[in-house]
């Protein structure tokens, strides 16, 4: 008898146990039922009650839930959307009950992350930026630096102060307008910069000091080294001679000690280290014949895509192929497999990223990373889109993932949804990647592309392989050549720029666009915000020490586990031409996880995440808090 008696008791608890561990939200705008989000469960005969006795609650409170969603359906609209979104789960009833520190087992699995059928949603936050983002930088006070080049003719935005430059194409006349400008990110504001030397087609990235270095550009600029500190009247020092050899398309990625790389350029077959925040230092320059071996008739190998990997050398990716090189010698020190398909950087301008680097691993600094390439075109297809009669070659489909630091690795193919040429690849706060901008056909350079992409893509690299692209809600502003986007502290992402033409020219068929847009990814849908948690800022600490323990005070109204946490930290890329410059999107090390207190292992070395600032979120089953600032170093 005392058998049943048992079995009548336990069921019913491993069934419910069972049923808290594995539902989860899997709803839309249109289903407000809230009876599937999952629940953490105490089995005990106690936690068995109280779970009865929530689900009664949750019964009477169901009309009250339907018209709570479809109040949120009528803030969350697509394009257009006049105003930024705010949550409307701020006034809680019940906070969960802080929860002992949960100690991290490595064999635990995440839970799922929450579901939604919200496609994400586009709105305009400027009309008028004043000036076509071609370059672009978010700073860590929160306002992005953007710019184009000297010689484009009027843009819309005087220089202020006033200022003007000789143009060198037109003898006698000088230009006014400025060519750069500060932009806050929250509330649209500009204020104008003055640039000295010619920024077309530069190189750049943030300093482990919080600077904007600007390396490389266009005729006076083109051996330029320019630094700008994040303040609000702050100005670009420049140096016209400060680098050893023309750097114009290249690409700057930071190394462990927060010295800069700087690869490749036009006719420049070899790279050089910039160290940490000087205009003048002794010239430390490498031949990289790769780079000659890479060119094609019509280049195909400029920006190259340069990642830092955990041991410290450095892989390269031009046209079709790929090196790991010891950065302080110039040794190479081996070949990667070809990619086979077509050229993927400039003109015909593919896109790449480094995947996601998980450092809950048993020893991180040996953790493998791989790296993503998309899209592209022939490697004649500039040849035939450069000049009238202008031919647009369909762009590619393809992405290749390889595996830069395993022995023997070799590309594993896919294909998006929509093939794209010039689009920005960002990793967003969840781990997740977007794919956003660019055009069908054609290829980099003026006026060398057809058929925008207004379609955005996520791809989510954990998911099963033909199950990790989602087409996302279609902007209705072409953003081709000379487009930015980044992502910014609150999760949403900045688009701006477009100029395909030479000059600012607003009656053409793809005009230069000064609007700025903000799209928001599905993990910012309405119902997703009761599980959204927050960082409380206030007294925290925001220096972090390599491998020491590092602690975020968070607020979230409910009870969690190590499965339902993760902690992205993000460093903010120089974003031109299609490919984001010294982007990084790291996953830390869990050590113990409350609704109050999360505890992570710091990075262990600059190799894995070179020292400066970085975007900290806390990310529960899918949703990202608001980003902070933080800064590692020794």
């Amino acid at each position: 008898m005392a058998i049943y008696i048992k079995a009548f008791v336990l069921l019913p608890l491993l069934f419910v146990s069972s049923y808290a561990r594995n539902k989860h939200i899997n709803q839309g705008f249109d289903d407000a039922d809230d009876s599937s989000m999952g629940v953490n469960f105490d089995p005990s005969p106690h936690g068995f009650l109280e779970f009865l006795d929530g689900k009664k609650k949750k019964k009477k409170n169901n009309n009250k839930s339907n018209k709570k969603n479809k109040k949120n359906e009528l803030i969350f609209p697509q394009f257009p959307f006049p105003f930024p979104f705010h949550g409307m789960h701020e006034n809680q009833e019940e906070v969960a009950p802080l929860e002992p520190a949960v100690e991290v087992k490595k064999n635990d699995i995440p839970k799922p992350d929450f579901e939604t059928e919200n496609r994400g949603a586009w709105m305009l936050h400027s009309p008028n930026s004043g000036v076509a983002a071609m370059h672009v930088q978010l700073m860590p006070n929160n306002k992005a630096v953007w710019y184009d080049t000297t010689n484009l003719g009027p843009s819309t935005i005087l220089n202020n102060p006033p200022f003007c430059k000789p143009v060198p194409e037109r003898p006698g006349e000088t230009d006014c307008w400025s060519h750069g400008v500060q932009y806050d990110v929250e509330s649209g504001q500009v204020r104008t910069l003055k640039i000295m030397t010619d920024t077309w087609c530069s190189s750049g990235g943030l300093s482990s000091n919080g600077e904007l270095v600007s390396t490389g550009g266009y005729r006076e600029g083109i051996r330029s080294i320019r630094i700008m500190n994040p303040c609000d009247n702050c100005e670009f020092q420049e140096n016209a001679n400060g680098l050893a050899a023309m750097r114009w398309y290249a690409t700057q990625h930071m190394l462990e000690n927060g010295s800069f790389i700087l690869v490749g350029g036009r006719g420049a077959h070899n790279y050089e280290i910039i160290p940490l925040g000087r205009l003048q230092f002794q010239v430390q320059q490498f031949g990289l014949n790769f780079l000659v071996e890479t060119e094609d008739e019509k280049e195909n190998n400029l920006y190259p895509f340069v990642n830092l990997l955990p041991d410290g050398n450095v892989f390269i990716f031009a046209n079709d192929r790929s090196i790991i090189i010891d950065p302080y010698s110039g040794k190479t020190i081996r070949d990667l497999p070809i990619l086979p398909g077509g050229s993927r950087n400039y003109p015909a301008s593919g896109m790449s990223a480094l995947l996601p680097i998980n450092l809950n691993t048993p020893n991180p600094e040996d953790v493998e990373v791989e790296i993503i390439v998309c899209g592209g075109n022939t490697n004649d297809a500039f040849k035939y889109s450069e000049f009238p009669p202008r031919q647009f070659f369909p762009a590619l489909k393809d992405c290749g993932r390889l595996f830069a630091n395993r022995q023997g690795a070799q590309w594993d193919i896919e294909e998006m949804l929509s093939p794209r040429v010039m689009g920005d690849m960002l990793l967003l706060p969840t781990g997740d990647i977007l794919i956003i901008n660019g055009a069908k056909t054609g290829t980099s350079a003026w006026d060398a592309a057809e058929e925008p992409n207004l379609v955005p893509l996520l791809y989510s690299p954990n998911k099963p392989k033909g199950q990790r692209f989602k087409e996302l809600t279609p902007s209705q502003i072409p953003r081709m050549y000379h487009s930015v986007s980044a992502v910014l502290p609150d999760g949403k992402i900045l688009v701006a720029g477009s100029n395909t033409h030479a000059v600012y020219d607003f009656q053409a068929k793809y005009p230069t666009d000064l609007r700025v847009e903000k799209f928001l990814p599905p993990y910012l849908a309405p119902e997703l915000e009761q599980h959204k948690p927050q960082i409380l800022e206030n007294g925290a600490n925001k220096e972090m020490k390599y491998g020491q323990n590092f602690k975020i005070n968070i607020k979230l109204d409910e009870v969690v586990d190590e499965t339902d946490i993760k902690v992205t930290m993000y460093a903010p890329p120089f974003t031109t031409h299609g490919y984001s410059q010294g982007q990084r999107l790291l996953i830390l090390k869990l050590q113990a996880v409350t609704n109050q207190e999360v505890t992570v292992v710091a990075p262990p070395s600059g190799r894995i995440a070179p020292p400066g600032y970085y975007l900290l979120f806390v990310v529960h089953r899918g949703v990202p808090s608001r980003g902070i600032w933080v800064r590692i170093d020794q």
